[in-house]
């Protein structure tokens, strides 16, 4: 399965397009290689497009005026990432979008996404519901920060992300679930299975 294929298959998911309307989509998208450790993204430089993973990993994050790095969010195949604000009001971006792995991706360009959405209105259907998606998964990640626990916080995301534990740094994740390297480090050598 190549590239457009991955995104053709997440297209078909949402049942709203044709087969026709799904090309169209992808054909607004322009693949693109990214090497471990390249950033696709950097604050004081406006985000110009959003990307779909095709395969790889990456990580969004903030650095604090300590030098804290605070991880927002992560992608793997088939998720988006970008930083949102940047990208979708055009103003200078605040966070870093870095590939974990070498990865693959395809990207849609700002000016490229308004005109798609202006030429079906299905087309903007489909980013709408995105953005909903989106938005109620940072809700239920707050809520989640205020009223659970560290470790239940590791465990539910154990739980829900089992494939994407073993890809990231444990100092992302442990950024990322709000909590100390060393802290994760005790809750993971906790749950290890005792040797006999």
């Amino acid at each position: 399965m190549n590239e457009f294929d991955k995104l053709k298959t997440f297209l078909s998911g949402f049942n709203l397009l044709t087969e026709e309307e799904i090309q169209e989509f992808s054909e607004a998208f322009v693949p693109a290689k990214i090497r471990k450790r390249q950033f696709i993204v950097q604050p004081g430089f406006t985000a110009k497009s959003r990307h779909f993973v095709t395969q790889g990993a990456f990580r969004a994050y903030v650095v604090s005026e300590n030098g804290s790095e605070h991880t927002i969010s992560f992608a793997i195949e088939d998720w988006w990432i970008t930083d949102y604000n940047s990208y979708i009001f055009q103003r200078p971006a605040t966070m870093f979008v870095v590939a974990l792995e070498d990865s693959q991706l395809l990207k849609i360009e700002f000016e490229a996404e308004k005109q798609l959405k202006a030429s079906n209105h299905r087309f903007e259907t489909i980013f709408r519901i995105m953005a909903e998606r989106g938005l109620a998964f940072q809700q239920r990640r707050l809520i989640s920060n205020l009223t659970q626990s560290a470790e239940e916080r590791y465990d539910q995301f154990l739980e829900k992300y089992p494939e994407i534990v073993p890809r990231m740094p444990q100092y992302a994740l442990a950024s990322y679930l709000g909590m100390t390297t060393e802290f994760l480090s005790r809750i993971r050598n906790r749950k290890r299975p005792k040797k006999s």
